[in-house]
């Protein structure tokens, strides 16, 4: 698998940095590529926007994201996701200023592409 075969967008669902480690939100998260074949980022997570940028190498994706809360700071951390293969990806995520005792989960699947009637 290369990192090509990543791009697209995948319908996730996860937890948040805390004890109860339910699903906590639902979203999009769109993956595309820089001239540099770097990872660009967009979670879509209910009226949030989160970005972020990263690599890949052997199965495993690394993004740095930020994000403007509700409270008008800018939040970072990092997400890391073992890609089961081109339309899975699951993985574990970290705020800097989230409960250090946990690590967020984050579950995608590939959102199949629409075929355009001609």
């Amino acid at each position: 698998m290369t990192v090509e075969d990543l791009v697209g967008s995948y319908s996730i669902q996860g937890s948040n940095q805390e004890e109860t480690g339910h699903i906590s939100y639902h979203g999009i998260l769109t993956l595309s590529l820089d001239e540099n074949k770097r990872i660009i980022a967009q979670w879509i997570i209910d009226d949030h926007e989160q970005k972020g940028t990263g690599f890949y190498k052997d199965q495993i994706l690394v993004i740095n994201f930020n994000y403007e809360g509700d409270d008008h700071k800018i939040y970072k951390g990092v997400a890391v996701y073992r890609c089961i293969n081109e339309n899975i990806l699951d993985g574990f995520w970290s705020e800097k200023h989230g409960n250090p005792l946990y690590l967020g989960s984050e579950y995608g699947v590939r959102i199949a592409r629409s075929e355009f009637l001609h």
